[in-house]
């Protein structure tokens, strides 16, 4: 759009009005549940919830313009007028009027009487290690919600309490569900705290679980934290809690937000002088992918293999 263009107070709060959600599905994108919100699927970092968005990688959030101004590269007149009309002239809906809704005090999800849907699609789903998912069953870190099935990761603080709890649906068909429980405390997401120096960070509590299930040579001696996305908060509570700990290696996702997150941790870290940081990566997106190709591999007999290789 060229020239001067002149947009009424009206017009300029009816487009900020407009419901990100409604607006980015017209536009093609795919969104993910994350709780209360979504979750761009292109970029998991940002999150919508009406016509709010949020970018949890570099801590920023605003309305509906200056979020098409950012995400669509566009000046003011244009994310205006892209909001108002759409490409093929479509009105989107206006975001309904919300009141800020108060905290919800932080409950746990009541436990099913046991949790064999869970253990099996942990287990043969996403091909976890059996011992593995034991030893996190026992600590009551991981158990099935009675209502909905979901596998369960609760994180304690250092006094043994609930402040976290990570839900993740375990039906295979369609887009599962994951999102955290209300009023959890971000600062103890799903974690296990071992006696070394080293800790492991991830994004998501499958995420460790694979990498465990992976490298599992003395693995208790270490420390592992899952972020429940990509903010920095349980890393920095485990260390203030875990001062023995010096050492931090980064496992978070081989994608384009995970890569941004690691640089921006690595960062915060640095200000906190903590200088033996280091970076793994995971061959596939992301450590659950390359448990489940290892697995694969290793189900392959050894003749299919060598034929496999000689036709490559």
């Amino acid at each position: 759009m060229s020239g001067y263009v002149y947009f009424t107070d009206e017009q300029k709060q009816r487009a900020n009005a407009v419901d990100l959600e409604d607006f980015l599905t017209r536009q093609g994108e795919k969104l993910l549940r994350s709780g209360r919100e979504k979750r761009m699927d292109s970029d998991h970092s940002i999150t919508v919830r009406g016509n709010a968005w949020y970018d949890h990688a570099s801590e920023k959030g605003g309305l509906a313009i200056d979020f098409v101004q950012m995400f669509y590269g566009k000046n003011f007149p244009d994310a205006v007028t892209m909001l108002l009309n759409g490409e093929q002239g479509q009105v989107y809906r206006p975001s309904e009027q919300r009141r800020p809704e108060p905290p919800k005090p932080f409950v746990l999800p009541e436990a099913n009487w046991d949790m064999r849907r869970v253990f099996a699609y942990l287990t043969k789903t996403r091909y976890l290690d059996r011992d593995v998912v034991s030893v996190f069953t026992r600590a009551k870190l991981i158990y099935e919600d009675a209502e909905y099935h979901n596998a369960v990761f609760v994180g304690f603080d250092a006094n043994g309490i609930a402040r976290h709890a990570h839900k993740r649906g375990t039906y295979t068909q369609g887009e599962p569900f994951k999102g955290n429980v209300d009023g959890c405390d971000p600062r103890y997401s799903f974690h296990f705290t071992g006696q070394s120096n080293t800790v492991y960070v991830f994004e998501a509590p499958i995420d460790l679980l694979s990498f465990i299930s992976l490298y599992q040579r003395d693995w208790k001696q270490h420390s592992y934290v899952s972020l429940c996305g990509v903010a920095e908060h349980a890393l920095l509570q485990l260390l203030a809690d875990n001062p023995q700990i010096t050492k931090i290696g980064l496992c978070l996702d081989h994608d384009k937000a995970g890569i941004k997150a690691r640089e921006r941790i690595k960062n915060i870290l640095a200000e906190r002088e903590y200088g033996n940081v280091f970076s793994l990566f995971s061959q596939q997106k992301d450590w659950n992918e390359d448990l489940q190709l290892w697995r694969e591999q290793m189900a392959t007999p050894i003749a299919e293999q060598k034929q496999t290789v000689h036709m490559a």
